[in-house]
């Protein structure tokens, strides 16, 4: 349909709706959920089966596990194939659990996505309420102002100013001012571009505010009709997961090179045996395949990608119910490196709950009159409802007994002209008993700079230098008090005004007088900020208000010793870039900011190679968010277009949450290199183990076995750790390198000495089997078994810390001693269950061998603790 060659009245009546929108029970007639685009197919359960079976290694294990089937069978003497339909089944089950696990993945994220699902303001049933976009209907009539996302395709009924930005539908990045009128038809069709009355999905909201119908949802939309299905994004790899996937491949390489060396070493080692006479030794080909096989399940740490994947999503997971919602994955490992953090005052270091304290001014109640009047915060029976600072000047003006529905009947608003930040201005045009009136509220240097008059004993004088100076001290005086200052200014018109534009309106204005709020400091946030300082992260105060009010909130909070540790935009403007970097870091205040100094201030820091996070709420400050390394937006104040380009989202608004996301991340991180190393060190003590044992002569495990470990005694324990509690130091040391890689600080020493170090006690128990059964090897089998895998379970105790002593943790880890228990039953089970001990070709074990074997695998701890305390002697 062309609404925009119709009336208002028109389209209201096609989409069966009225100016106040729909009601509640209309809009659930028509459904909901509708609103959003096609998005692509999601892969099937069975096809994320399959999936998990296309690992390099685990076709490797699939071929192994076929050959060693046919063999079973074409034998000389058939046997029960149970090798193979072990490794079938480790196979399977590993499938299975990878399938789960990934499904829990996905579904943590899809909660997080529900958090910062897009929202509506909506009149259902005649009130303003918000609705999820995705749950608009055709005929609801929706609010619109700057930072909104336009949700839907809309006709539009008002418009005080609005401009809508069109770029992602026209290609223009110009903003179009919009209006309800209708537009004049040539004969010809209008170009989207050129449709003033109209707002598209996709567009925003730039200035101004509106109201509008839903004339289009979903696939309907013009952005539909472009999109036709909107696939979905790929899944984004972190910097880490990265860098394991290139590990992977590497040690998969490397392991099928020592692979290729093992088999052929042991055809030529056994020649003469596996090619005597005329016919070839299939069985003995056969055993010489599945150590090489053995090698390649003991190298890989199948568990790896998965585990990382799981601690990450149980990561952000509990960072939400914290508070901070993570949009990016990417951004919990950058949390870790945060070495700025660039803050805005308003709601985020303070309560964002103004009340008015002070004011200046001949008529106080003229003053608390066109503050209440010149702001678009509204009072209702639950007391103010709107934006913090306009909710205190109409408290205020309650406070003297002039609520704003009596002032609003007695002078109704015929105009405005809407604040922006870079005016840091805003007018409304009223219709009184006394003619037009206009009231003009602002900064107070600004709107001076905008007055000849000032109102004095209820006449307007000419503003001299004297009673300037008097204004500016008042306004000064109330500063030093950290009290937000805001001044009023008025003009009559003798008729309503031809033009709303602001440099036509805000011209020859008379100063009024100014009102002092105060906006509490956050209790929590001066332990947040003393806790960045312990963390090595620098704190950045960035705010809009007058220098002296920054200056004094940031004393409270330590953010700043001295004055000359703030800078206003004006004096930031007169600093060219260049100098301006190398001087960064004297500057812990910014006062007076404009959108585009936040870029600066970011790039600034950057240039420095600091990570710097940067908050924003605003849509002029989609920018900054976007070039800082963490985005960060505001849940509450916080615009559509801001929260879709920020890392993370604050649900509470709160500086402390940045701190304590910050210190969330430093904890995943952790985790995740625990988990590495415990399962890099684990595997490489199965390689060692194998390798010496082949170069030897003998077999000192069966791919069974190191299935076995793997599964059992090795992912288990690593997620373990991936949900260790945060180290007592966590915040206390320097943010790590954001460039450092998976084996820094000391990791890839650790994996090598403490995979030999498994190795060898692995090693001690096989040759102690030998010898207590008078030489049967697989006695020896049995000896190591157990003690490697009690080992790596009792290792992973020792991966609590890199460095302390597990002695000295305070904190339990409850899931850990869970997997040491059921590992250990299980491992008992196989080696004394019957059943279980000959499909694991086990011998009898004596008690006393049972004690040896388990305190050779206990001896990992007193050795590792002792080369920790080394390590810390070292480290001081």
């Amino acid at each position: 349909m062309k609404h925009y060659f119709e009336t208002t009245q028109a389209v209201l009546k096609e989409v069966n709706s009225t100016e106040n929108g729909l009601t509640s029970q209309r809009a659930a007639e028509l459904g909901i959920g509708k609103n959003k685009l096609a998005e692509g197919k999601k892969v099937s359960l069975l096809m994320r089966f399959f999936n998990q079976l296309t690992d390099p290694m685990i076709i490797i294990l699939l071929a192994a596990a076929l050959i060693s089937g046919v063999t079973s069978f074409l034998g000389p003497e058939p046997e029960f194939p149970t090798d193979t339909i072990i490794i079938l089944f480790v196979v399977l089950l590993n499938a299975i659990l990878g399938v789960v696990q990934e499904s829990k993945a996905e579904k943590a994220l899809e909660a997080l996505k529900e958090m910062t699902a897009a929202t509506s303001k909506v009149l259902r049933d005649g009130t303003m309420v918000h609705v999820k976009s995705e749950d608009l209907v055709i005929g609801d009539v929706i609010l619109l102002e700057a930072g909104d996302a336009v949700p839907a395709d809309v006709r539009i009924l008002e418009s005080a100013s609005m401009k809508v930005e069109e770029a992602a539908l026209t290609g223009e990045s110009n903003a179009i001012t919009k209006t309800s009128d209708v537009l004049p038809q040539s004969g010809k069709d209008c170009p989207l571009g050129d449709r003033k009355n109209m707002a598209y999905m996709g567009s925003t909201v730039v200035y101004g505010r509106g109201k509008a119908v839903v004339t289009a949802i979903g696939m309907d939309t013009e952005m539909g009709k472009i999109a036709s299905a909107l696939s979905q994004a790929e899944d984004e790899q972190t910097p880490l997961q990265k860098k394991l996937s290139q590990l992977s491949k590497i040690l998969t390489w490397l392991v099928l090179g020592i692979c290729v060396f093992i088999f052929a070493f042991t055809i030529l080692k056994d020649w003469g045996v596996i090619f005597a006479g005329s016919s070839i030794n299939w069985m003995m080909m056969l055993d010489t395949f599945m150590i090489a096989v053995s090698l390649a399940v003991a190298a890989i740490p199948e568990g790896l990608a998965t585990v990382v994947t799981i601690v990450l999503s149980i990561g952000v997971t509990k960072m939400s119910k914290r508070n901070a919602v993570i949009r990016k994955l990417t951004a919990v490992e950058t949390l870790g490196c945060t070495q700025v953090i660039c803050s805005d005052k308003t709601g985020t270091l303070t309560q964002n709950k103004m009340t008015v304290v002070d004011h200046y001014g001949d008529n106080e109640a003229l003053l608390a009159e066109g503050m209440a009047l010149c702001s678009d915060a509204e009072w209702t029976d639950h007391g103010s409802e709107g934006e913090p600072t306009e909710c205190a000047l109409v408290n205020y003006a309650a406070s003297l007994n002039m609520k704003k529905p009596a002032l609003k009947a007695a002078s109704p608003r015929i105009g405005e002209a809407p604040f922006d930040s870079s005016r840091k201005m805003m007018s409304t045009v009223h219709r009184t008993s006394g003619g037009i009136v206009q009231y003009t509220k602002g900064a107070p240097d600004i709107i001076l700079s905008h007055c000849t008059t000032v109102l004095k004993n209820g006449a307007r004088v000419p503003m001299t230098e004297e009673i300037l100076k008097e204004i500016l001290g008042a306004q000064k005086e109330m500063s030093d008090r950290a009290l937000r200052v805001l001044a009023l200014a008025i003009k009559s018109h003798s008729a309503e005004p031809a033009s709303y534009e602001p440099e036509d309106l805000e011209q020859d204005l008379t100063f009024v007088g100014l009102t002092g709020m105060i906006d509490p400091v956050r209790p929590e946030v001066k332990a947040a900020i003393e806790k960045c300082r312990s963390a090595g992260i620098r704190p950045v105060m960035i705010t809009g208000d007058h220098i002296d009010t920054a200056i004094a909130i940031a004393k409270e909070l330590n953010i700043l010793t001295d004055a000359s540790q703030a800078i206003t935009g004006a004096q930031l403007d007169e600093v060219p870039e260049s100098e301006f970097e190398s001087i960064v870091e004297r500057y812990s205040v910014y006062a007076r900011v404009q959108p585009e100094h936040k870029v600066r201030i970011v790039k600034a820091w950057k240039a420095k190679g600091k990570v710097t996070a940067m908050t924003g709420d605003g849509v002029n400050d989609a920018p900054s968010i976007k070039s800082a390394d963490i985005g960060i937006g505001m849940g509450i104040t916080g615009t559509d277009v801001t929260k879709n380009v920020a890392d993370m989202i604050l649900a509470d608004d709160n500086f402390s949450t940045i701190v304590t996301a910050v210190e969330e991340g430093r904890k995943i991180y952790d985790n995740i290199r625990k988990a590495i190393q415990f399962l890099l060190a684990s595997n490489l003590s199965e390689v060692i183990s194998i390798f010496t044992a082949t170069i030897l002569g003998f077999t000192i495990l069966h791919p069974i076995h190191i299935l076995w470990i793997n599964l059992i005694t090795d992912t288990f324990p690593a997620l373990a750790l991936g949900v260790e509690k945060s180290e007592p130091d966590i915040m206390n040391r320097n943010p790590r390198n954001s460039n450092e890689g998976i084996f820094a600080g000391g990791v890839g020493v650790d994996v090598v000495y403490q995979g030999l170090l498994v190795s060898v006690l692995t090693l001690a128990s096989y040759f102690l089997g030998i010898v207590e059964s008078h030489g049967d090897p697989e006695h020896g089998v049995t000896m190591a078994f157990l003690t490697m895998s009690m080992a790596e379970i009792f290792h992973s105790f020792n991966m609590r810390s890199q460095r302390k002593s597990i002695f000295a943790l305070k904190s339990h880890n409850t899931m850990l001693f869970g997997a040491m228990l059921a590992s250990l039953v299980l491992t008992t089970a196989v080696i004394y269950i019957p059943f279980l001990k000959n499909i694991f070709e086990f011998t009898t074990v004596s008690a006393a061998e049972y004690f040896t074997a388990m305190g050779l695998a206990l001896l990992v701890i007193p050795v590792v603790e002792i080369v920790k305390f080394f390590q810390r002697k070292l480290g001081k």
